[in-house]
């Protein structure tokens, strides 16, 4: 596998995964981070917060993130600087998520690329939204 360098990306480039998210990701999930919080894990807790039922783990969506940048576009060898996040809309077990990067700005002197990304679930609706700076591979 090789991954785009940035004399391969352009303006607008953009690269997607999907993702249905199940029960068993979100116990995975909360076993390999620690966050064991009940809003994820146990239904009668869940009942009484305010989206009246259990919801994933907000990064466990901004993780798809992370395989678009890591496997497709820039993909292999690409190293993440940074990521902005904003949780917009709950993930709950049983929705598909398609997270999505494009490429709106390219620094080749500092072999820097800034990538919007957006995860939306499969009504269209925007559950994650932010940007990211990657650093291709050479």
């Amino acid at each position: 596998m090789k991954g785009f360098t940035i004399k391969d990306l352009s303006i607008g480039q953009e690269a997607s995964f999907t993702k249905t998210i199940s029960e068993t990701d979100v116990y995975l999930f909360a076993g390999i981070t620690g966050d064991i919080n009940p809003a994820h894990l146990n239904e009668e807790y869940a009942k009484n917060t305010f989206f009246k039922g259990r919801i994933a783990h907000g990064m466990l969506s901004a993780g798809l993130i992370s395989a678009v940048l890591g496997v497709h576009m820039p993909g292999p060898g690409t190293i993440y600087l940074s990521q902005t996040l904003n949780f917009l809309a709950p993930v709950r077990m049983g929705d598909t998520i398609t997270a999505t990067g494009k490429v709106v700005e390219m620094i080749p002197e500092k072999n820097r690329v800034k990538i919007e990304t957006i995860c939306t679930n499969q009504d269209g609706v925007v559950v994650t939204k932010g940007e990211a700076m990657v650093m291709p591979p050479k």
